[in-house]
């Protein structure tokens, strides 16, 4: 008697727990919903909505095959030992996740409860991610063996267990109006749709707050939800590259190639080291900042006063998507301009984006708030980004129609303009100029001194990439050498 527990992996497709059930076994593929890992600071009613979409389709999928999907509310460890008791389960199936503290804690409790019970308790790879990885020497190689494996077909038939299943709650409000939706067939028709028609200016185009909307893939909360597969889109990817001749399209691909390796990459991080969630990657960082919530609060409602800031802002409150540029924005400015915490401003973007991947979430967050130890300090100038990123301010005046009669050349300085003082828009919670002096020299301070280079050189050795000039990843120390050991300095959760 075989469960399949389905967590981050809502598909039957290229499904290596649910192909491992023996042709004939009884078979009851589950999904728990547990209500306190919905309460956290770092989940809402956004993503519960996307997977909500997702479980309906994967039900149907199952249904198909004969063994119907069975959801039970409650804690993981209780569910399946009722599950045990009633039905004589001899194995679970799963796949590894590298999800939050919370997660991994609770794997952890079922790792325990299996071995108690004599329940045997298999998992297995579904990303590129390796775990107990001893050294990222290597890494790429194991990473590439495993996306450029054979995708694995789905069951054609399952022997189901008959077993009452709870209805989908309704979960955690969902205040996103233009929320992306969830389910296998919309994965297949953004992937389609990207590698046939809207990739071609990716590469140019995914900077911009107005056409990255379109020329990402918008994938990203497909694959942190586990609707479609890395391996799929990259072999996808691949195939697509070998039938074009287009050299701009040649270029998207390529990038696009690497942005789903450097994805595999940052949530390898969390994988070797869970502590980033919580802790400075590089310990001389810890303490630096602290919260201010008469700072922290403008930053989250998009009403700092800076208008490229809480425009980017609104439209990641009702769309739960943003391009990778603005993302790293937004974390900048809270980190540097408004000196905020990580600890205090991660979470509430880790809640307003539906694709949210704590493997990814936690190491970028670190990475633009300056505490890696391993990266370039880059500080956003959310002025000059407003000016580049959006020069006739259609994107600005969207989300802030406050500032729908400013001029061009005023909209990201609003306080300038002779008319500001009939706007309704407030005035900047900071001095952006003065903000970013201080920041940089207060980062660049604890930089200073041997000791700081040594623990440094530990950080990089343990997380760096390793990458050549050209931007391929390489697979041992002595390539390395002349490599880029570096990370993107962008958030990459986008795609």
């Amino acid at each position: 008697m075989y469960i399949v527990w389905f967590k981050r992996d809502l598909r039957v497709q290229d499904h290596a727990a649910l192909a491992a059930v023996p042709a004939g076994a009884r078979v009851l593929p589950l999904y728990i919903v547990e209500p306190e890992y919905w309460k956290l600071p770092d989940t809402s009613g956004r993503q519960w909505a996307f997977i909500r979409d997702c479980l309906e389709t994967l039900g149907k999928d199952l249904q198909a095959s004969g063994a119907p999907l069975v959801i039970r509310s409650g804690d993981a460890v209780e569910v399946l030992e009722r599950l045990r008791a009633t039905h004589g389960v001899t194995h679970l199936l799963a796949h590894e996740e590298t999800g939050n503290a919370w997660t991994f804690a609770r794997d952890k409790r079922v790792i325990a409860w299996a071995r108690g019970q004599g329940v045997q308790f298999d998992e297995f790879t579904g990303s590129g991610v390796v775990r107990r990885l001893k050294s990222r020497n290597g890494w790429a190689k194991a990473r590439d063996a495993h996306v450029f494996g054979t995708v694995i077909d789905p069951p054609r038939t399952l022997n189901g267990v008959a077993a009452l299943s709870d209805p989908i709650p309704a979960g955690p409000p969902d205040h996103c109006p233009d929320r992306q939706s969830g389910g296998r067939a919309q994965a297949l028709s953004l992937l389609g749709g990207f590698l046939t028609q809207r990739g071609r200016d990716y590469r140019r185009a995914m900077s911009s707050p107005l056409d990255g909307e379109w020329a990402c893939s918008r994938l990203s909360p497909h694959f942190a939800a586990g609707t479609i597969t890395i391996r799929e889109a990259a072999q996808a990817t691949a195939a697509r590259q070998r039938e074009t001749f287009d050299p701009v399209w040649a270029k998207s691909l390529k990038s696009f190639q690497s942005r789903l390796a450097w994805r595999d990459h940052f949530m390898q991080k969390l994988e070797d080291q869970p502590g980033i969630e919580t802790r400075c990657l590089h310990s001389a960082y810890e303490g630096m900042r602290g919260d201010n919530v008469a700072l922290r609060a403008p930053w989250e409602k998009g009403e700092t006063g800076l208008p490229f800031v809480d425009a980017c802002m609104r439209s990641l409150i009702a769309t739960g998507w943003l391009n990778f540029r603005m993302r790293s924005m937004l974390q900048a400015v809270a980190s540097y301009h408004l000196w905020l915490d990580w600890r205090a401003s991660g979470p509430h973007l880790a809640r307003m984006f539906t694709d949210y991947e704590p493997g990814i979430h936690w190491s970028q967050v670190q990475m633009q708030s300056g505490t890696t130890g391993m990266n370039t300090v880059r500080i956003y100038n959310p002025i000059k980004q407003g000016f580049d990123q959006d020069p006739q301010g259609i994107f600005t005046r969207r989300w802030v129609p406050e500032l729908a009669n400013v001029p061009d050349q005023y909209v990201q300085e609003p306080w300038l303009w002779e008319g500001a003082q009939s706007l309704s828009y407030p005035p900047p919670i900071v001095d952006a100029k003065a903000a970013a002096g201080q920041a940089r020299a207060r980062i660049w301070d604890v930089r200073k001194g041997d000791r700081f280079r040594a623990e440094a050189a530990v950080v990089i050795d343990k997380h760096a990439s390793r990458k050549d000039r050209q931007g391929r990843f390489v697979n041992d120390r002595s390539r390395a050498k002349t490599a880029k050991r570096k990370d993107q300095n962008q958030l990459s959760f986008d795609l």
